[in-house]
């Protein structure tokens, strides 16, 4: 049974920030869905897709997307029983302040931060690698490769 990634937007403005964690997440094997609802103005379709996606028997992680007032993060990991990565985008209009949204969770929900979209779809692969042998491996491969990376440079420094 493969695991899957789902990634929820609070809009289609999100597009651009939720393409950059399915690219990420496609380099580690992980099936992803994308979808949108906000826990704002579309909390029954919201909560319609986690019931369904609960139902699914598949181990799972859900990253959500949404800024300024980011109630989606809360709402879903209230939501599920699985694990909730909130991956909200910077806001140039706000110099970044609306983080807080997402950093201060009532008592009970506690969706993990990851500020950068690669590094969410990473945490994601992580958690799933759990479940899944062939996503762990390739976490340790892009564990090895940046490792070879710095090695790599290092050796560069002592003989150039």
């Amino acid at each position: 049974m493969k695991p899957l990634l789902v990634i929820l937007m609070g809009s289609k403005a999100d597009m651009k920030h939720a393409e950059k964690i399915v690219e990420a997440a496609r380099s580690f094997g992980l099936d992803t869905d994308l979808r949108i609802g906000s826990a704002h103005k579309t909390a029954a379709h919201v909560l319609q897709l986690l019931n369904a996606y609960e139902a699914d028997p598949r181990p799972k992680v859900y990253i959500t997307i949404a800024g300024r007032s980011n109630a989606l993060s809360g709402f879903t990991d209230g939501s599920v029983a699985a694990p909730v990565i909130a991956c909200p985008p910077y806001s140039e209009a706000f110099g970044g302040a609306d983080i807080y949204s997402s950093l201060r969770m009532p008592s009970g929900i506690a969706p993990a931060v990851v500020l950068e979209p690669a590094n969410a779809a990473l945490l994601a692969a992580k958690i799933l690698g759990v479940y899944d042998p062939e996503i762990r491996a390739a976490v340790k491969a892009h564990q090895q490769k940046r490792m070879d990376t710095i090695l790599a440079d290092d050796t560069g420094l002592q003989t150039g």
